[in-house]
């Protein structure tokens, strides 16, 4: 590969999907050269054209943590402003893993008298910040690479509560509207947070909308309120619109 053919692929695994006119203003080059890059790594196997530009190769393992943390910061920190400002004071809720949970968690410092419920110690240890924030962990298998509990140990736990909110993150959302992730482990605690909650948030950037991954949480049709910060294609949007998913542009 060419240096900028080996930029083009790391812009991808970091934003899941580049464009064919910010690539060309990017390096200085032609719509046609770009063009020609693409193809090149896409019959190498490593990107997958789609209209307009390419998207990372999919496949059944999740990117590094440390590569996520940093993937569409801007997007996740608008996502997680909006996401807080429809949690109220006085409640209660569960944060799951994910990086944009994490953001959403730095927005809920100033919130009061609200109890936390999570299996993300970085959720806890941000949390730790308010002093009007009363923060249960739950138990489990701890997974070093990003801070997660998972296990038969931490669905038990959160088996015995029943909060306000729940707010979630996903690794891709299909175009059916299924919720996706790569951790079977990590799944079945996402179910059982859906299922011990009155209301379900959802928050996931653009990028999980070309991504693909093996785990089925469950469908958008369980999700009150998607932030995000991309519509979504016609039929998805009519289909929450017959599920009362409110779709939340950030």
């Amino acid at each position: 590969m060419s240096d900028r053919q080996t930029a083009i692929l790391d812009l991808a695994r970091a934003e899941g999907r580049v464009a064919v006119e910010d690539l060309a203003q990017r390096f200085g080059v032609t719509l046609q050269t770009i063009r020609r890059d693409l193809s090149d790594l896409a019959e190498a196997g490593l990107l997958d054209r789609v209209h307009g530009g390419a998207v990372a190769r999919k496949g059944v393992v999740n990117i590094g943590y440390d590569q996520r943390r940093r993937m569409n910061e801007a997007a996740k920190a608008a996502i997680a402003r909006a996401c807080a400002a429809a949690i109220p004071d006085n409640c209660s809720l569960i944060l799951n893993i994910g990086t944009t949970t994490e953001a959403v968690a730095r927005e809920l410092l100033a919130h009061r008298n609200i109890t936390v419920i999570t299996n993300n110690m970085n959720v806890a240890n941000i949390l730790l910040a308010n002093p009007g924030c009363e923060v249960m962990l739950a138990g489990g298998t701890l997974r070093r690479s990003d801070g997660g509990l998972v296990g038969d140990l931490t669905q038990g736990f959160l088996t015995q509560f029943k909060v306000d909110f729940a707010v979630i993150g996903c690794s891709a959302l299909d175009a059916d509207g299924d919720m996706l992730d790569f951790d079977m482990a990590e799944v079945r605690v996402s179910r059982a947070i859906l299922q011990r909650s009155r209301q379900a948030f959802l928050v996931a950037d653009a990028s999980k909308f070309d991504r693909s991954a093996p785990g089925l949480i469950g469908s958008l049709s369980q999700i009150d309120r998607f932030f995000t910060d991309r519509p979504l294609a016609e039929p998805l949007t009519q289909a929450c619109v017959r599920w009362k998913t409110q779709i939340c542009l950030c």
